[in-house]
């Protein structure tokens, strides 16, 4: 299985890297820099997770040259209309472009922000759109009005929930799946499903190495977040194996189409009218 996955436009992303979702940005610090120098090269951040500035610090810190690192963030829904929102979304990463910038919800002005993205890579500060949490009407209507298409969904992706229903629309249009919650939230059940003992046992490695590794077996770009340096350095030692046809064959079986996080309309609508403080960063 490569490292990298080639983008509908052309550019080169990691297949796997460290997300920074809910990792304070002390720890976001800690653990890009170090991830950046155990051979990571994929870093995704958001505006909404307040810690782009220490993601930017820990980049600067690691040594590896910009252009070796696939950064990847999210413009906040309450960002859709400021026309400064990426110049903005720069300044905290402290970066001159962004690998690929994701509108991170479908609230209200969506259609706003991915028009400004657009904006973004003609300026050449962003290099690919990513659209997070846009499935069903939404990816629809973006495919359906948008000038340069989307290089990448975000979604929740594990082997509870293999999101069998989008992939057929992704795969037509070229776009790359990124799973978030790719352990399942961390749910004790998955984590102990037989089958990743035995597989474990099979290969020398975690349950939670073989689940990411079977993300990267699906073609999914995994991002596992973690605020422990030892975790960062087991979620990257996926890369010496590879699933057999009748590994994956076994865990496909325990595809439950269950989430873990199941959005409403009053959350987007909360979500339009969050606001965030960058004092803390």
């Amino acid at each position: 299985m490569d490292k990298v996955m080639t983008l509908n436009n052309g550019e080169q992303m990691p297949a796997i890297g460290i997300g920074t979702f809910m990792i304070s940005p002390k720890d976001a610090e800690i653990c890009v820099c170090e991830a950046l120098k155990m051979g990571y090269r994929l870093v995704d951040t958001a505006n909404a997770y307040v810690n782009e500035r220490a993601v930017g610090r820990a980049i600067k810190a690691s040594g590896v040259k910009r252009e070796d690192i696939f950064v990847s963030t999210k413009i906040w829904a309450t960002e859709y209309l400021n026309p400064h929102a990426v110049e903005q979304t720069l300044e905290r990463l402290g970066l001159d472009y962004i690998d690929l910038l994701f509108i991170h919800q479908p609230t209200e002005h969506y259609m706003d922000g991915y028009k400004m993205i657009e904006r973004a890579v003609k300026a050449g500060k962003v290099k690919s759109i990513g659209i997070s949490n846009c499935e069903g009407k939404y990816l629809d209507d973006i495919l359906a009005n948008c000038e340069i298409a989307p290089q990448v969904m975000q979604a929740e992706a594990h082997p509870y929930f293999t999101q069998d229903e989008l992939m057929p629309e992704l795969n037509k249009h070229g776009i790359k799946l990124m799973s978030w919650y790719p352990l399942g939230h961390g749910d004790p059940s998955l984590l102990s499903e037989p089958i990743f003992a035995e597989l474990g046992k099979k290969y020398g490695k975690t349950p939670a190495q073989i689940i990411l590794r079977w993300h990267l077996e699906m073609g999914f770009c995994v991002i596992p977040g973690t605020s422990k340096v030892n975790h960062v350095k087991d979620n990257f030692e996926i890369l010496d194996f590879s699933l057999t046809s009748e590994d994956m064959a076994q865990i496909a079986k325990l595809n439950k189409n269950k989430r873990y996080y199941n959005r409403t309309d009053e959350m987007l609508k909360s979500f339009a009218a969050m606001k965030l403080s960058y004092e803390t960063e």
